[in-house]
């Protein structure tokens, strides 16, 4: 796997994003394998497919690339707020690369979110465009890169170091237990996840997740019984194999 842009590929651009866009997807698709099944390639697609960007030909796994110089930050700009949620609640939304580049045109970073840790909580709705924009109206949105469970971001380079392919595989492969096709699922699996994530310990109790009751409790204003709720997501991430369940409450995370 090479970390360099072809910097021939930005010949004839003009917009720096227009360069971006060429030259990172060139690389993706000349140097990752399918996260999924293994396969050395993944094929870019044509130009303005509406869903993704690149497909897996062994498995069919499909997934989106998004490029940003430095570091990601806790947001990340994304299109029309409404083509998103319409993409996240559906069944072909994609897998999302981040790449990562530096001033020099290296690949520093590149992380995979599996599509099943996208919920409309972490997308956010932007204000419409001014009466005085072009596109006067139009609503973007922000993809909360810091709300997504550290289980969800899933790292194949960091610091310009390329982490071992079986591992990768490993960890989307596992992760993917997690998987639900249910909205309302996946949101209380992500949130709970989080709550988990909070606690700074490696054994914890139920009490110390029940302390997230009145957070839980605004995120999801319909349901009435919130800590049976918690319960019933610990048990799901205990057969899944991401917590150990001791009896008497005591938990530990794996």
């Amino acid at each position: 796997m090479e970390l360099e842009f072809d910097l021939s590929l930005s010949d004839g651009y003009k917009s720096p994003a227009q360069k971006i866009r060429v030259m990172s997807e060139s690389w993706l698709g000349d140097n990752m394998y399918c996260p999924n099944c293994g396969n050395p390639k993944i094929t870019h697609l044509t130009n303005n497919s509406p869903v993704a960007d690149f497909q897996c030909d062994n498995c069919g796994e499909i997934y989106e690339l998004k490029s940003k110089s430095g570091n990601i930050g806790k947001k990340i700009a994304d299109g029309a707020y409404s083509t998103m949620i319409d993409r996240i609640t559906s069944d072909s939304n994609p897998d999302l690369f981040l790449l990562q580049y530096s001033e020099s045109f290296d690949v520093t970073g590149l992380l995979l979110i599996p599509r099943f840790f996208f919920v409309p909580d972490i997308i956010e709705k932007r204000k419409p465009l001014a009466d005085t924009a072009r596109r006067h109206g139009w609503v973007g949105c922000n993809i909360l890169f810091g709300d997504i469970p550290e289980q969800g971001k899933i790292t194949v380079i960091q610091n310009s170091s390329i982490l071992d392919q079986q591992d990768v595989i490993h960890r989307y492969n596992r992760i993917k237990q997690l998987q639900t096709k249910s909205i309302e699922s996946r949101g209380w699996l992500i949130d709970v996840l989080n709550c988990v994530n909070e606690i700074h310990k490696t054994e914890f109790t139920l009490s110390d997740v029940y302390a997230y009751v009145e957070l839980l409790q605004k995120k999801h204003i319909n349901n009435n019984n919130v800590e049976a709720k918690i319960r019933q997501q610990l048990q799901l991430l205990r057969n899944k194999g991401f917590v150990e369940f001791f009896g008497r409450g005591q938990y530990r995370k794996i």
